[in-house]
């Protein structure tokens, strides 16, 4: 009978394989700590940048918790010792006959009705510029990127003489028409139009003979959503946070927003002019916590739409 005899390597070969895998062990700790440790300086730029974001709310918190007297006496990043927010809070939207909830009324009309008009005319010109071909679509849309150029503030002035001829000034449609506009909002539904409309799709539903009207409102803007969503809070911060528009197209106060009512409050309480009290100052900054509420609101009931767009966008077709 024929004997086979191991060879000398056969024992070796899971001491080899332990030694390499101790080696591999080794190095891949080498590197979780050289990571750890390269990860400490962002750390900490990361953390400086949080200070710097939330730092000013944490301060609006705290005053509006204060006196006007507390305001100007006291450490301003500490509460006081008789901390007052609810009788700010309702101080602040009784004032003057309840002047602030009217403009506050008026800021949810202008910004929610700007929001909304500016996603649909950005989803309905992006997706065109996206899945349209015609003559001059290169030229228009590189006159949208110019016009992203142009700050709001340098357009102000044209638009309130051009509102002037037509008599909308002084009228919740100065305010509403010319933040319909949104070079910005354009863009970015073309380039998400682009890829989250496959051409198939749309293809398919011309041959079952669905019009392009039909086609856009059924299918186009179901796909679009996350898309329409951004620009909505775009549109919505931007015009929720407007200033020179609104002060130089509206001259009567009931139809103020929150940023020129609260300026109007704060010049009273730095002149003393007349309908100014001892509390305005305590007023201002109240007004100011109720005005960013809204806002936050709005971002976390449509952070979801984000999600969800994300988590298509990384779903593979």
């Amino acid at each position: 009978m024929t004997t086979i005899t191991p060879t000398a390597t056969t024992p070796t070969a899971p001491s080899a394989a332990g030694k390499g895998g101790t080696r591999t062990a080794r190095d891949t700790r080498r590197r979780r700590s050289s990571a750890r440790r390269r990860s400490t300086p962002l750390t900490i730029v990361m953390l400086a940048v949080l200070a710097y974001f939330l730092l000013p709310l944490f301060w609006l918190l705290i005053a509006s918790t204060k006196s006007t007297q507390d305001l100007i006496n006291s450490f301003g990043l500490w509460f006081s010792r008789t901390p007052q927010l609810f009788t700010n809070i309702r101080t602040t939207l009784t004032h003057d006959d309840g002047v602030f909830v009217h403009w506050l009324l008026n800021t949810v009309l202008y910004a929610v009705g700007s929001a909304l008009g500016a996603a649909l005319l950005a989803a309905a010109a992006g997706y065109g510029f996206a899945k349209f071909r015609f003559r001059g679509n290169t030229a228009a849309f590189n006159l949208v990127l110019g016009a992203i150029m142009v700050p709001t503030t340098a357009l102000a002035i044209p638009t309130y003489l051009l509102f002037a001829k037509v008599e909308l000034v002084n009228t919740p449609w100065a305010i509403v028409l010319p933040s319909l506009v949104s070079p910005f909002g354009l863009y970015l539904m073309r380039i998400y139009a682009q890829d989250a409309v496959p051409d198939s799709l749309l293809e398919a539903a011309r041959i079952d003979g669905a019009g392009e009207v039909r086609i856009f409102c059924q299918i186009a803007l179901r796909l679009l959503a996350p898309g329409l969503v951004t620009v909505v809070l775009f549109t919505l911060v931007a015009t929720w946070n407007n200033y020179f528009l609104p002060l130089i197209m509206l001259n009567d106060p009931q139809l103020y927003p929150i940023t020129v009512g609260l300026s109007s409050w704060a010049s009273q309480a730095q002149s003393g002019g007349a309908g100014a009290s001892s509390d305005m100052l305590a007023l201002v900054t109240t007004g100011s916590l109720i005005s960013i509420i809204p806002l936050v609101v709005a971002f976390l009931l449509l952070q979801r739409y984000w999600q969800s767009g994300l988590a298509t966008g990384g779903v593979k077709q």
